[in-house]
């Protein structure tokens, strides 16, 4: 009697999950979203260098505030996620030997910068340093960034691609009829900022190289501006905002690997 009652309790109890559906994360925390013309205005300037084994150089960032309200609290993060060698395509894992952010001990450890207030319109700049190791392997390590701040009684944080899986990248940027969209709810963010990447490769000709595609790319974005000035505009002389940057990933959409 007494465990034909335990069986029918236990298939109650059963029943009862089922209709609940699955527990919710303890210690989840929900960041409200923001105005996707906002997310470039939290980091951007970022630039990465191009190193050789043996050699160093910094991560340089920009960090502002584009609300009305000051920001406090602000604390960026930085850290390696992926590797892809060269030569080769092929995107894997940080290897333990592979790029020092900030005279860190170990290859892809999180860097945080606690950047303390930022006031509306200002900028602050701030640089990590990177080092290559004698024996770091050659190839491209994509690095994630994060920013997380207080404005006016609520916390906030914003991610890079490197952050997110490629299922929970796809769920949130595909819209109906297979249309593109972003939807940070799904992401559990408040916004996406852009990551970066450093190059390590001890072939000499790489470094100019990459001077003459930066200058190329400057006489590309010039030419553009002077095209868009051209074009026609509002008749009152007024003009959009510009479109926002995502950079979901620093190895494009190509990264068959998600991140941690």
């Amino acid at each position: 009697m007494h465990r034909a009652r335990a069986v029918g309790l236990s298939l109650s109890l059963v029943l009862v999950l089922g209709l609940l559906g699955p527990p919710s994360a303890v210690g989840a925390t929900i960041y409200p979203a923001l105005p996707e013309y906002l997310y470039g205005g939290f980091l951007f300037g970022i630039s990465a260098p191009v190193l050789t084994t043996g050699s160093s150089g910094t991560v340089a960032l920009t960090v502002g505030d584009p609300l009305p309200t000051s920001l406090s609290s602000v604390v960026v993060t930085l850290s390696e996620y992926a590797f892809n060698a060269y030569p080769g395509n092929s995107t894997g894992p940080v290897p333990s030997n592979g790029l020092l952010l900030s005279g860190a001990a170990v290859a892809g450890a999180n860097v945080t910068l606690n950047v303390g207030a930022v006031s509306p319109g200002v900028g602050q700049s701030f640089s990590v340093a990177v080092a290559a190791p004698g024996g770091c392997p050659q190839g491209t390590f994509a690095i994630r960034t994060a920013i997380e701040f207080q404005s006016n009684g609520s916390v906030y944080r914003l991610e890079s691609r490197g952050w997110f899986s490629a299922a929970e990248w796809s769920a949130a940027t595909s819209g109906p009829g297979g249309t593109s969209t972003l939807n940070v709810t799904r992401l559990g963010v408040s916004g996406v900022v852009p990551e970066t990447a450093v190059l390590v490769r001890d072939n000499p000709y790489v470094l100019p190289l990459y001077g003459i595609l930066g200058v190329a790319l400057i006489f590309a974005a010039a030419g553009g501006y002077y095209a868009f000035r051209r074009g026609p505009g509002s008749r009152a002389g007024a003009r959009g905002s510009d479109e926002p940057s995502h950079a979901p990933s620093a190895f494009g959409k190509r990264r068959t690997r998600d991140g941690d």
